[in-house]
């Protein structure tokens, strides 16, 4: 009983904090036609839910096989870095982000022909979300990241089984250990041609996923899947630190890049370490200590928060943030100088 209380507790602690959304009716994407001055942005989506499933149904029982789509999100004139535009009525295409089109692909040979068409390159770029999300507030969250990082090409969005609902925390774990073969199958098909390779942003406990996904395919001894992957961004990893040790012990060489994003302000996971037995989260560690010896980079946006979703996501919702990255993105590009493996960022004065 004492144990039940507990849980309880934490649940309400959960919807008075409105963990990543509120407790109440999440908001859901709105059909409309493009902002004539706006932005479109394509996303190519896998996804483990129904295909009318764009809100939240906590507790809806999970799908057997992925369902593919191409979505087209309109981003408003008025757009402003780090925000999602979203409409508390009817959507207005000049002041929200709207859902300007979609194609449904009835086979998985479909989805991945339009995914090689619209890439630049050979390489395909796949944002998971985390704990709590809906497909109407991933696919948002995706179209707005790409829009303010000025990014081309079509990535894709892999969409598991989130009950987004801030009851759901452990309905989501669950959920991500049921997502892996479905990941792992995708990221084997997206790079099945000559020279294609993927490379991973994972928010929140999407980390887990990616993780969980690598370290499958060690164990199986499929080194050339691993060797396909070109990158890995872990944006406010929801991860026990102990565990992603013993999983990158068990991956080996990691991709490189590999890059863990953390903020000591990050009320999320401060939250998530209450439920999970008072543990610290990899997104919120303060120092290398947790990562010693581990072939990874650490950035640490605790100074750039500015409070914006619990500030669980702050490098795509803080504008100043935005900008600092974007500018060692281009740093990067000219080939300067290597990062330092532990960089803490400051704010402008």
């Amino acid at each position: 009983m004492r144990y039940a209380m507990r849980w309880m507790r934490r649940i309400g602690l959960a919807c008075g904090l409105g963990v990543l959304a509120a407790c109440g009716p999440q908001m859901t994407a709105q059909y409309g036609p493009a902002a004539p001055e706006g932005r479109i942005v394509s996303l190519m989506v896998a996804m483990q839910r129904p295909l009318d499933d764009t809100g939240a149904r906590f507790g809806a029982r999970r799908v057997e096989a992925l369902r593919y789509l191409r979505a087209d999100i309109s981003i408003p004139p008025v757009h402003r870095p780090g925000r999602i535009e979203w409409a508390e009525g009817a959507a207005n295409p000049s002041r929200h982000f709207v859902v300007a089109g979609t194609q449904v692909f009835g086979t998985e040979a479909a989805f991945l022909r339009e995914v090689r068409a619209r890439r630049t390159g050979r390489e395909t770029q796949v944002f998971v979300h985390g704990y709590n999300n809906t497909l109407s507030h991933a696919m948002y969250r995706l179209a707005q990241m790409r829009a303010d990082f000025g990014m081309t090409g079509a990535p894709v969005l892999f969409s598991w089984a989130s009950a987004g609902d801030p009851r759901g925390y452990v309905y989501d774990r669950d959920s991500v250990l049921y997502a892996r073969d479905d990941l792992e199958a995708l990221l084997a098909r997206l790079t099945a041609e000559e020279g294609e390779r993927v490379t991973f942003l994972a928010h929140s406990m999407g980390a887990h996923l990616v993780m969980e996904v690598m370290r499958q395919a060690a164990l199986r001894g499929d080194r050339a899947l691993l060797d396909r992957i070109s990158g890995v961004v872990l944006m406010s990893p929801d991860l026990d630190p102990d565990l992603f040790r013993r999983q990158v012990e068990t991956i080996g060489d990691l991709p490189q890049p590999f890059l863990i994003f953390v903020s000591q302000q990050d009320r999320a996971l401060r939250l998530s370490s209450l439920i999970t037995g008072r543990k610290p989260r990899l997104g919120r560690i303060d120092g290398p200590e947790a990562v010693a010896g581990l072939p990874v980079k650490v950035i640490d946006f605790t100074a750039l928060s500015e409070g914006e979703g619990m500030g669980h996501a702050v490098p795509a919702t803080s504008p100043a943030a935005i900008t600092v990255l974007r500018g060692m993105i281009d740093q990067a590009a000219r080939g300067a100088e290597a990062f330092a493996d532990y960089m803490v960022l400051t704010a402008n004065p």
